[in-house]
C-alpha cells in the first residue's frame, strides 16, 4: 500500500516485557514499518533488550523525560510514517495481520483515523482476558455521551497530530483522551473501525494504579471535557458507567 507506519513505544524499566512487544511487531505480516522507542533512562536492563531486539528499521534514544505523554510526543517528532500508532511497552498486537488491515483502511486517503477493539490482559498471562472494550461505530454525538476508542489500538494518519497537535503533557493520565476529543470532533474527520482486537493490553496502567489515581484521572478528564467544549459531569458519569459491560467478556 506504500504506507509506512510508524510505532512509537515509550518505555521506562520494563524489561520484562519489553522484548514480547517488540517481538508482536516483528511478526506482523506488514513490512513497511518504523519502530521508534523513546526510553526514560532505564536501569533495569531495558535497554540492554532493546539494542538486541530492535533493527535497522528503529530509532531509539534513552534519555529522562517528564512522563509517557512527553515521551510519545519526542517518538512522534523523530517518527517519518505517513501512519502513526502506539504500542505500549506492556502491550501486544493482537495477531500478525493487525499491520496489514490498519494498512488497507488506510489506503483510503480521506481516512484520518482507523481503530479497532482492546483486551485487557493478565499481566502474567495474555492469554487470560480479563476486560474487552468493545469500541463499536463512531459517531460524534457519542463523545458527549462519554465514547472513545481505544487508544492503544488507535492508529492516525500523520497529518491529524501535525494540523491538532500532540499530547498536552499538562495532564498526567488523561492526556490521550483530550488529544481524541480534539481529532474526533473536527468537522468531517473520517475513521474506519476495524471489529475486532487488535491490542492485547496488560492490566495494572497508570490510571487505575489507587484511589488517588482514580480521582485524579476524574478530575483532569472534567477538565479536558469543558476544555473542548463536549458535555460536563454528565459525560464523565457516562464515560464510567459505560466501562461496566467491559466485564461481560463473550
Amino acid at each position: 500500500h506504500n504506507i509506512k507506519i510508524s510505532l512509537i513505544t515509550a518505555v521506562h524499566n520494563r524489561v520484562s516485557f519489553i522484548k514480547q512487544a517488540l517481538e508482536s511487531i516483528k511478526e506482523q505480516t506488514y513490512t513497511d514499518i518504523e519502530k521508534v522507542v523513546v526510553d526514560g533512562a532505564s536501569t533495569d536492563g531495558t535497554l540492554s533488550v532493546l539494542h538486541k531486539v530492535l533493527d535497522e528499521n528503529s530509532v531509539l534514544i534513552s534519555e529522562p523525560d517528564h512522563g509517557i505523554y512527553d515521551a510519545l510526543n519526542k517518538g512522534f517528532s523523530l517518527s517519518t510514517g505517513q501512519v502513526i500508532g502506539i504500542l505500549h511497552s506492556d502491550d501486544v498486537f493482537a495477531d500478525e495481520m493487525v499491520l496489514t488491515e490498519v494498512a488497507e483502511a488506510f489506503a483510503n486517503p480521506a481516512v484520518d483515523a482507523v481503530y479497532g477493539d482492546l483486551a485487557y490482559v493478565s499481566r502474567e498471562d495474555i492469554k487470560h482476558v480479563m476486560r474487552y472494550w468493545r469500541a463499536g461505530e463512531f459517531s460524534q454525538k457519542k463523545l458527549v455521551f462519554g465514547w472513545m476508542p481505544p487508544h492503544p489500538a488507535l492508529f492516525l494518519r500523520r497529518n491529524v497530530i501535525e494540523n491538532w497537535g500532540g499530547f498536552d503533557t499538562n495532564y498526567h493520565i488523561s492526556a490521550d483522551y483530550d488529544a481524541i476529543l480534539r481529532y474526533f470532533s473536527q468537522d468531517g474527520f473520517q475513521v474506519v473501525y476495524i471489529p475486532r482486537v487488535l491490542v492485547k493490553m496488560r492490566v495494572g496502567g497508570l490510571s487505575n494504579q489507587s484511589l488517588s489515581k482514580i480521582w485524579q484521572k476524574s478530575f483532569e478528564d472534567f477538565k479536558i471535557l469543558k476544555k473542548n467544549k463536549i458535555g460536563g459531569l454528565g459525560t464523565l458519569i457516562w464515560k464510567n458507567l459505560i466501562k461496566i459491560k467491559q466485564f461481560r467478556i463473550s
